[in-house]
């Protein structure tokens, strides 16, 4: 077939599903309350659905009273069954394919469950909507003439018991529809490669051979690729490479660190980025309109919200369905999904920044957070602060993390950053001072505590040598794909780890 008339019939179809996606848009709590509904009567006959009368729920209230909110480690003795063998046990179909999800800590690993309903109505799904409402917003892409370069996790699957196990990507690879992956590059062969520099190695000297019109991966780690992809053709920018490339889609970590450095990278002004927010437990949210910073959350993907106000966060009793959700107000996810999680609290924090439709910014993790002395700077805070000091100071951040520095004797307490840069500050006191600023304005709590020092002293900033956090997440067997740095934490450990290899 013709490349132009692929191109032609590939987005023809895609967009015929913005017709769907207008139905949640209109009724976006019947459609919520449908997918509670179909969950439960297709479940009531699992151990978990007799445990708790899934048969007899007719409304989201007594669903809320009788199901209890849960963590990982509720269920884990649960999962751990269904790894070994055991079905019906959460979810009526087989589960044999498991998320393998952890932090950059040794801590045991997490085993998410991923059914077929999760791969083929969530996964694959929100795959094609991504494609969907990208196009049905730049009518004149051309984005099947060419291929997209997917940067996805870096390790193979393993089988136990039956039961398969690995990065989330792999395990879409491996169950990949072949219009996937006739339109990706690299070959299956490298994405599943283990080692990450060779792999890396490996995707440069498949792609840059290709007509690649998309980029898909984290921004942190496809920004390192992208660099090497420069250094190896002494090319000064990515259109001289990639001449067609019109979009990035990006998801994973957030996006406002490293835009700036995107933009020296890909100089075209018309260029777009488009953002995602998925997890192993499933795809919840897209960018659906050029050039902004907010995701609609998608309602039809076999996964049921509830929202718990951050500040009530141990409390199971103010969980809220998506209809009484308030704009402005910073919420832990709480999902019931088709791979069997019942209340699942993810982890994740959102604000709503629109209801009509439903749209959200995600505002960071509930753990992910500084909250030792009252300021509750989370990562929202951490990221906008750092793209005006970047701007002020004609500095790149490359990684970082803090911690707190916490109170001892007569000393008050602080914030301690490591950061490694691309290009550092040219004075890193006044990089702090900037900091120490913009944090205050944007984040009351911490600007009470750092009033004439009352109980915050003066952040304090580390300059990282080059390749630190890459090493250290090497050192942990943590490198490439889905891996993240640890942004904000209450514990020391990370930085302290840090600060000793610095």
């Amino acid at each position: 077939m013709p490349i132009p008339l692929f191109n032609s019939i590939a987005s023809w179809l895609l967009r015929k599903r913005y017709h769907q996606i207008e139905l949640f848009l209109k009724y976006p709590s019947e459609v919520q309350d449908e997918v509670l509904h179909q969950l439960l009567d297709f479940s009531q006959d699992t151990l978990i659905g007799k445990q708790y009368g899934f048969e007899d729920l007719p409304k989201y209230e007594e669903f809320r009273n009788r199901v209890p909110i849960v963590g990982y480690e509720d269920i884990a003795p649960m999962i751990e069954r269904t790894r070994k063998g055991e079905q019906n046990i959460f979810w009526p179909t087989t589960i044999k394919w498991f998320a393998k999800s952890s932090g950059t800590t040794n801590a045991k690993s997490k085993f998410i469950p991923v059914s077929n309903e999760a791969l083929e109505d969530c996964h694959y799904n929100s795959s094609k909507d991504f494609l969907c409402l990208y196009l049905n917003n730049n009518e004149n892409s051309q984005l099947f003439t060419g291929k997209s370069l997917r940067l996805g996790g870096s390790k193979e699957l393993y089988e136990d018991n039956g039961t398969f196990f690995g990065d989330l990507s792999a395990i879409l690879i491996d169950n990949m529809p072949l219009w996937a992956e006739y339109s990706s590059t690299p070959s299956n062969k490298v994405s599943l490669m283990s080692e990450w520099e060779s792999k890396l190695e490996a995707i440069i000297e498949e792609s840059i051979r290709e007509n690649v019109t998309s980029l898909a991966g984290v921004p942190s780690w496809m920004l390192v690729l992208l660099n090497q992809v420069l250094e190896k053709t002494g090319k000064n920018h990515l259109f001289e490479i990639w001449e067609n490339l019109e979009v990035y889609f990006h998801g994973g970590v957030s996006f406002t660190p490293y835009k700036n450095q995107y933009k020296k990278l890909l100089p075209r002004k018309n260029f777009n980025y488009y953002e995602s927010y998925n997890a192993s437990e499933g795809f919840f949210a897209i960018q659906d309109r050029n050039n902004s910073n907010d995701l609609l959350l998608m309602l039809d993907y076999g996964i049921f919200y509830e929202f718990i106000p951050i500040g009530a966060y141990g409390e199971a009793s103010q969980a809220v369905p998506l209809w009484n959700v308030e704009l402005g107000i910073n919420y832990a996810m709480v999902i019931t999904t088709n791979a069997g999680l019942w209340r699942y609290k993810i982890g994740d924090t959102v604000r709503f920044t629109s209801k009509n439709p439903y749209r959200i910014r995600i505002t960071g993790r509930t753990k992910h957070h500084i909250n030792v002395f009252g300021e509750e700077l989370i990562i929202e805070n951490a990221e906008e602060a750092l793209k005006q000091i970047c701007l002020k100071t004609d500095a790149e951040i490359m990684d970082y993390t803090a911690a707190p520095i916490f109170m001892e004797g007569k000393e008050k307490g602080g914030h301690e950053w490591v950061i490694e840069f691309r290009k550092p500050p040219l004075d890193v006191a006044y990089f702090t001072e900037v900091l120490d600023n913009a944090l205050k304005s944007l984040n009351s709590d911490y600007e009470a505590k750092r009033y004439n020092n009352i109980t915050l002293n003066m952040p304090k900033v580390h300059v990282a040598r080059k390749n630190l956090f890459h090493d250290w997440l090497k050192s942990k067997n943590k490198l490439g794909g889905q891996h993240k740095i640890p942004r904000l934490s209450n514990e020391r450990c990370y930085i302290e780890e840090l600060l000793e290899m610095n």
